[in-house]
């Protein structure tokens, strides 16, 4: 059973910097687009950056040069560094794994379970 679980979240004052982690556990074999997203309280969740099995990246607007996602294939994992935080990417994060193919079972999508950031003025 594929399972993802993220860290990295907490309290910043704005201005600062954090570093999310998003590992997947479980026998897996290939891993397409990797993921963050992130929801605000009474808003859609929306996606922050994306980073595809060849390394190429996408950025949510709002996040251009200030957020940088990288993944380490061998270990299962997406980062997502978090500079110049302002109040506004106060959210709970997501990570989001596309199109993993595991040894055993179909391949599907999947979701973390989300951690909180908070960024205060």
């Amino acid at each position: 059973q594929v399972q993802l679980v993220e860290s990295g979240g907490g309290l910043v004052q704005a201005g600062g910097s954090l570093r999310l982690s998003c590992v997947a556990s479980g026998a897996i074999v290939f891993i397409n687009a990797m993921s963050w997203y992130r929801q605000a309280p009474g808003k859609q969740r929306d996606l922050v950056a994306s980073i595809n099995s060849g390394g190429s990246t996408n950025y949510a607007d709002s996040v251009k040069g200030r957020f940088t996602i990288s993944r380490e294939n061998g270990k299962n994992t997406v980062y997502l560094q978090m500079n110049s935080l302002k109040p506004e990417d106060t959210a709970v994060y997501y990570c989001n794994f596309d199109g993993v193919r595991p040894i055993f079972g179909r391949t599907r999508d999947y979701w973390g379970q989300g951690t909180q950031v908070t960024v205060s003025s």
